[in-house]
């Protein structure tokens, strides 16, 4: 059976690792995977082209696939964009939420060859393999009532913090069943000593424990969760934390790594159909210089393959080859070292596209 799968390249540095995704995928259907591939637009390109950041047209395609690779969204281009609804981000979190796009699935894995890229030192990052599992489609990014409204004679902006029992069972669910198939640990981030609905979240996570007796649940408040990824980030497994908590976190866990450049997601839904993204955002400085790393975007396909599609020995070959190609020395300039030779995006996807071939 054809799986389709649709590429949205999107807006900054997008198209340029979307292209090295899709030769990678051209190489896969080589090897003897049966895809179709689609492509459309989303984002600022999709505003530029149709005044809405997310089609009608794009998300029908959406609806329709097996699995969507998405590069980046956004840019100062839009930033003054005085209709929130019309700005490049509404495009992914359309997606996320007409898709159901619940569980987010955010690795931190630090490539033995990039240690000293790390901001920490080698000692306290060497090894390291973090989960993080964050609640994408709730939470204060979609709490109501929201808006900007006057009060008393000034403007008074405001956001709802919510989260349903439901909502909370669902992603604990995947984050306990992604702690048993690694090292049995769960840490569950909240402020449950301010905020009322993570009382809730809490409670929830410790009902759910008595059915996981083979996990080790822990809870820690994000701002300390802040400070030991920084301080000790191996005492970490699995993470599960809201949208809000998790989309910081994540991002810091990811400068453990060397780069954010390196590091791919999945958002799933409950079907198992999965959006598969970097972690990194559209860079729109370096857009266009051939410059960027590629690798979260093909890293990226490897998860499209393992989670969506059943494919783990094409996942698996995929990242060997990215693992060749650093053992070689090869770097783009965000990951960039003494000793290494500094290469282009178009570099550095041929020579995982090599690497790819030989495995």
């Amino acid at each position: 059976m054809i799986r389709k799968i649709l590429l949205l390249p999107g807006d900054g540095i997008g198209p340029e690792i979307s292209l090295q995704a899709s030769r990678l995928l051209a190489a896969c259907q080589e090897a003897g995977l049966d895809i179709a591939v689609e492509e459309a637009l989303v984002g600022g390109a999709a505003y530029d082209a149709h005044l809405d950041p997310l089609p009608p047209e794009t998300l029908q395609k959406a609806k329709d696939a097996d699995a969507i690779l998405l590069g980046a969204v956004g840019g100062p281009k839009w930033d003054t964009l005085e209709d929130l609804s019309k700005r490049p981000e509404k495009g992914l979190l359309g997606l996320r939420k007409h898709l159901g796009l619940f569980g987010n699935l955010r690795p931190a894995i630090l490539y033995p060859q990039l240690a000293e890229a790390s901001s920490l030192k080698p000692e306290i990052v060497s090894g390291l393999d973090i989960m993080i599992v964050r609640e994408l489609t709730g939470g204060i990014y979609f709490g109501q009532p929201r808006g900007i409204e006057m009060r008393d004679g000034e403007r008074v902006g405001f956001n709802t913090y919510v989260y349903s029992e439901s909502e909370i069972e669902r992603i604990g669910r995947v984050a306990f069943k992604m702690a048993r198939k690694r090292g049995k640990k769960l840490c569950s981030v909240d402020k449950a000593n301010v905020l009322e609905v993570t009382i809730l979240w809490r409670e929830v996570m410790n009902r759910l424990a008595s059915e996981y007796p083979d996990v080790e649940l822990s809870h820690m408040y994000v701002d300390n969760a802040a400070m030991q990824l920084v301080r000790a980030p191996k005492q970490f497994d699995v993470i599960v934390t809201g949208n809000m908590f998790g989309d910081i976190l994540s991002d810091a866990a990811a400068m453990l790594t060397g780069s954010i450049g390196m590091l791919p997601s999945a958002s799933l839904n409950e079907s198992g159909q999965g959006m598969y993204e970097p972690c990194h955002g559209s860079a729109p400085d370096i857009a266009g210089k051939n410059v960027a790393n590629p690798l979260a975007m093909m890293l990226s396909v490897a998860m499209m393959l393992r989670y969506s599609l059943s494919e783990p020995a094409l996942a698996e070959r995929i990242e060997a080859a990215v693992g060749q190609v650093l053992d070689g020395g090869l770097r783009t300039a965000d990951i960039a070292s003494e000793g290494m030779r500094t290469v282009s995006t178009d570099a550095m996807g041929d020579a995982v596209l090599a690497a790819f071939a030989r495995g």
